[in-house]
């Protein structure tokens, strides 16, 4: 079938988007699923740092390629070997196909799906196949999804089915800003009632721990960011205290304010720095979690013997270190009590033609999250 998609053929652009346009909008063919594949209409589709690291090259991935991996749809038509899902269900995608076989996912971190991971490096589904082409010619997948379009072929271990009440614009960012980020919170922090928490970059993901650490009850909850109008934001959703990230007296500040530092921090700027501030302002026996993701070749410093003097923690948090098929209608479900107003992340809604423009908002953070809205 033909569909229309923001194709990526170029790396390392720079802004603006709007002129330079490394995204181009063309008519494409999707091929039908294939066994144990789905092929979905695209409802909406959420803009996200990692798709903005591709476009400046800061995530390497094969090209040509469609771009987009936050998205939400109704299924269209199921492949062979599919019976737990039909036309006109309402699914989101979820960018870490779990194979179900693999060491990791047999421990139930299906995030690391060691099949799902090297599918995703090659620009595949996970059963290998690239169902969209140009001219004849292969286009990737993004992370085995490629949602900025009007359609998608996925495969059906990259989809979670969703109660149809749900608005499927609010349903969109499930899959990456509000999984990786208050799943962060619940999966990986342990955020406990009455607990001390520090969320440094407030994109998307970082507000989305900002509201999964409300909803998880902590008492203090410290926004971090370089952009003032973020950390408004963050106070708006419920941080208690926030600090620039240029303050000089940033980290003396925090520790000051929280009698030593806070128990968990979290860290979802991208960058070696945000990460090392994180660490900074974790307090001795607490936790640091990254759920940021820095330039493959980026390293960082920290004194190693705090690990042990202090008994201090740090670690990753990939998909919010959770179970997507059990988390998404857990949160979902926060969201329908009021409990994770998730829809206040949202600031832009626009058309695909609109995309780049959208990546420019994105860089200079004048926005939260964005969506593409295809109905």
């Amino acid at each position: 079938m033909k569909i229309r998609a923001a194709v990526l053929d170029r790396t390392g652009v720079e802004p603006p988007y709007a002129s330079a346009r490394p995204l181009r909008i063309q008519e494409v063919d999707l091929e039908g699923p294939g066994r144990g594949e789905v092929l979905v209409r695209i409802a909406a589709a959420g803009l996200c740092h990692s798709d903005l690291s591709v476009i400046d090259g800061n995530r390497p991935r094969p090209l040509p390629m469609v771009l987009g991996h936050e998205a939400s749809g109704v299924v269209e038509e199921v492949g062979a070997d599919i019976h737990d899902l039909q036309a006109g269900d309402h699914v989101v995608f979820v960018f870490v196909p779990s194979c179900g076989h693999c060491l990791p996912c047999a421990e139930g971190r299906p995030a690391l799906c060691e099949p799902g991971a090297a599918a995703n490096g090659r620009g595949e589904l996970l059963g290998g196949a690239m169902r969209l082409k140009r001219h004849g010619e292969p286009l990737h997948h993004h992370i085995g999804i490629s949602c900025f379009a009007d359609y998608a072929t996925v495969s059906r271990r990259s989809l979670v089915k969703i109660d149809q009440d749900i608005a499927l614009d609010v349903a969109g960012l499930m899959g990456c800003a509000v999984l990786t980020g208050a799943g962060a919170v619940f999966n990986s922090g342990d955020i406990r009632p009455g607990g001390s928490v520090a969320v440094v970059g407030l994109g998307g993901v970082g507000l989305a721990a900002v509201l999964g650490a409300v909803a998880a009850g902590a008492e203090t909850i410290i926004a971090v960011d370089r952009l003032d109008s973020k950390l408004a934001a963050a106070r708006q959703m419920g941080a208690t205290h926030t600090f620039n990230a240029g303050d000089a007296d940033l980290v003396a500040g925090l520790r000051a304010l929280t009698k030593g530092g806070v128990e968990v921090a979290l860290e979802f700027a991208g960058s070696v720095k945000a990460l090392e501030l994180a660490y900074a302002v974790t307090r001795r026996g607490g936790t640091t979690i990254t759920a940021g993701l820095p330039h493959p070749a980026a390293m960082m410093q920290l004194p190693a013997a705090s690990l042990v003097a202090e008994e201090r923690i740090l670690k990753g948090s990939y998909l919010g270190s959770g179970v997507p098929a059990r988390d998404i209608p857990r949160f979902l479900n926060l969201y329908r009590r009021g409990k994770l107003p998730i829809d206040r992340l949202l600031t832009h809604r626009f058309r695909l033609d609109e995309i780049n423009d959208g990546f420019d908002r994105l860089a200079d953070g004048s926005a939260l999250r964005q969506i593409v809205v295809f109905d």
